[in-house]
């Protein structure tokens, strides 16, 4: 590990640089995590999507395995490998997937299957799974296929959006790879839920689904699903609904071209979901955070998000790269029954020297903070170096990230104003890990409000922590990170080895 602050050292991205955007088809197949990310090999640009690929034993260490799949001239994904997800099957690891042979946005499902065991390298099919949208839907948006299951059963979601600026979430049913069938809309803006949390948008892109429990997977137990709002080719935010997943009546749906089944190729459906939200708001509360993905697994949920820049497309192109994936989270229930998002558990073993807030600032380095509010309106800052500020009033549930002294240069989708604004439950407590690497901020506010910010250039002197209004008995303890040195983490560390010490 270098001294290099200005690119994040301990993130996934391509290590030839260049671009980097969605996560895509986290996996954990023999005793390695992969994951996959939109890539463009050639610039520091979107355009000419390829996946790449890094894989690690431990979510701390990874290894750059360079591209995993290639679009393939003359074929449905000859425009790019957009997004999707990863399945094993038979034993082999698998990728659904966007491939896009048109500009409009609409693209087909396609499966590319590994061709080793170290999945060097995806070999794509030739023909589609599912051309393109259903007949009789005039669809501007159609991609980022999406697997989960319910029971003994797996299906698939679609990210959407029809011609008149209505966003939606599609749903299929797969009964193997290669055969799917349409069972109509999962959960469209009529709703009145997520129209309030996941609107305005014109479609809903990358949706992923599943259970706030990975313990209860059945239809009626409660689910967590993850839309990325897009409009006019711009992406903003990244929204998360809780609530119920429902089976609907049967009948009789489309088979995977789109139209009534036969009996001799596609199936009819035999029941379709329904997901009826209940609230959500905000998965993440930062400027640079999107597209997130998640990987299920039986004692928690992985999520990973996709990192852009907060500074203009010719400063990228003069660093050579732009985009990262954010470090990987854990999703599931608080014992309140509030949405619990957290640090993956493995990422404490980054620690490695511990930092007196005399120190200076390394790149990487983690943060925390514990404050107890001893009267109401209470706030306490913690400084990053000169330029950024992180302050927190629990008692009105605001946290503000404050990077006045770094102000963003880019302007795409809007000009960014110095503050990027959280929200959460009033509390008389609040507690901060703030994970910093290079450039990228993340925050994680009582383990239920995240917040992601890219910061050019990247925060340097040293850290501190005061109560700048009220009272407040405030405990700080900050890390230099770095790859761990001995044994990976276990994911065994307690509340006890993350409790601050240092007194501000």
């Amino acid at each position: 590990m270098t001294a290099d602050r200005r690119r994040p050292q301990l993130h996934v991205r391509p290590a030839a640089g260049q671009w980097c955007n969605d996560p895509n088809g986290p996996l954990f197949h023999d005793g390695r995590y992969h994951l996959f990310f939109q890539h463009n090999p050639a610039a520091p640009v979107w355009g000419d999507i390829h996946w790449g690929h890094a894989s690690s034993p431990d979510l701390l260490t990874w290894d750059d395995h360079g591209i995993a799949l290639t679009p393939t001239p003359g074929t449905r994904d000859a425009l790019g490998a957009w997004s999707g997800c990863a399945v094993v099957e038979d034993g082999v690891p698998t990728a659904v997937y966007t491939g896009m042979d048109r500009s409009d946005g609409v693209g087909s499902v396609m499966l590319a299957r590994a061709v080793d065991e170290e999945v060097s390298q995806l070999k794509a099919d030739p023909d589609p799974v599912v051309p393109g949208p259903p007949p009789g839907l005039d669809l501007a948006a159609f991609r980022d296929p999406y697997l989960f299951t319910v029971g003994d059963r797996r299906w698939a979601l679609m990210g959407a959006g029809h011609r008149d600026s209505r966003p939606d979430v599609l749903l299929y049913r797969v009964h193997s790879l290669t055969e799917w069938t349409y069972e109509g809309s999962l959960l469209d803006a009529a709703d009145p839920v997520a129209s309030r949390v996941a609107g305005p948008a014109a479609a809903w892109e990358c949706p992923a689904l599943f259970p706030e429990d990975p313990s209860r997977t059945g239809a009626g137990d409660r689910w967590v699903l993850v839309l990325s709002l897009w409009a006019d080719d711009v992406t903003y935010l990244t929204v998360r609904l809780v609530g119920a997943l429902l089976p609907t009546g049967d009948g009789p749906r489309t088979g995977t071209d789109g139209a009534p089944p036969d009996g001799g190729g596609a199936r009819s459906g035999g029941g379709g979901l329904r997901f009826v939200p209940e609230d959500g708001g905000l998965l993440d509360h930062g400027r640079d955070f999107y597209a997130a993905t998640a990987l299920v697994r039986r004692d928690r949920t992985l999520l990973w998000g996709w990192s852009w820049e907060s500074r203009t497309e010719e400063e990228s192109v003069a660093e050579g790269w732009a985009g990262c994936l954010t470090h990987p989270r854990e999703v599931g229930p608080h014992p309140d029954g509030g949405l619990r998002v957290a640090p993956a558990r493995e990422l404490s073993a980054l620690r490695t020297r511990e930092l007196a807030c005399a120190d200076p600032l390394p790149p990487a380095y983690e943060v925390a903070l514990d404050a107890e509010v001893d009267l109401p309106d209470t706030e306490v800052v913690l400084r990053l170096g000169d330029t950024v500020a992180l302050r927190v009033n629990p008692s009105r549930g605001l946290l503000v990230l404050d990077r006045a002294g770094a102000p963003a240069t880019g302007t795409h989708p809007l000009p960014r104003a110095d503050e990027a604004v959280a929200t959460g439950p009033s509390d008389t407590r609040a507690r901060l890990r703030v994970l910093v690497d290079g450039p990228i901020v993340e925050v994680f506010w009582n383990d239920r409000v995240t917040l992601t910010e890219k910061v050019h250039p990247a925060p340097h002197g040293s850290w501190s922590a005061a109560t700048v209004r009220g009272a407040a008995r405030v405990e700080v303890r900050a890390w230099e990170c770095g790859p761990p040195r001995g044994p990976a983490g276990t994911g065994t560390e307690g509340p006890a080895s993350d409790r601050p010490a240092t007194r501000g």
